[in-house]
């Protein structure tokens, strides 16, 4: 009689599933397939994941590696305070600001009463400097030959900027503005670097 009775119940689904259309049948295949994928590809994942663990850290050879110094922020301070002391010396209301070797800001200082203009053309003119290993007054004559490097963005072509050098390197550009001529500027921009030495 037990028999019979768990065979009634399997009829019975049997019997439920021929019932079913045919675009149900698909769909209840295809979630059966998908969690049975589901299943498979965890596992797999779960093999995968401690063997990509184990993997060592890539190291690079010496001969494809460069490398460069740049100017503490200690020593980027120092400059841009000289810089800013030399102005006021001079009664001048400046805004400095000095890059790393690759243009990024390490410091500014605004003086007072600098003008609002003066703290991103100095950013500028440091960028400048650094980029092209020169006086921002020198590049300014380049202008003549070449003026479209005018066009090249975060620059500014006007006399404020110097860059700070290691060997004939450049680690650092000093850039000032806000004085009534850029050769004031530069002469601030170079007390900064003089500071450094």
């Amino acid at each position: 009689m037990n028999s019979a009775k768990s065979a009634k119940p399997a009829k019975s689904a049997k019997y439920a599933l021929g019932k079913l259309s045919v675009r149900s049948r698909v769909l209840v295949g295809a979630a059966g397939a998908a969690v049975v994928a589901a299943g498979t590809f965890g596992a797999v994942t779960a093999t995968a994941s401690p063997a990509a663990e184990r993997r060592a850290p890539v190291s690079v050879a010496g001969n494809g590696v460069t490398e460069s110094s740049h100017l503490s922020v200690d020593a980027a301070t120092r400059a841009a305070q000289a810089a800013l002391a030399a102005a006021k010396k001079e009664g001048q209301k400046v805004s400095v600001a000095v890059v790393d070797r690759n243009g990024n800001t390490l410091v500014t200082l605004r003086g007072d009463g600098a003008g609002p203009q003066s703290y991103e053309s100095a950013v500028r003119k440091g960028f400048t400097a650094v980029s092209w290993n020169a006086p921002t007054s020198e590049l300014v004559k380049r202008l003549q030959s070449a003026p479209n490097l005018k066009d090249i963005p975060g620059t500014l072509f006007l006399p404020g900027g110097t860059p700070v050098q290691v060997k004939g390197a450049p680690v650092a550009g000093i850039g000032v503005a806000g004085a009534p001529s850029g050769d004031l500027d530069e002469k601030f921009a170079n007390a900064g670097a003089a500071a450094l030495g």
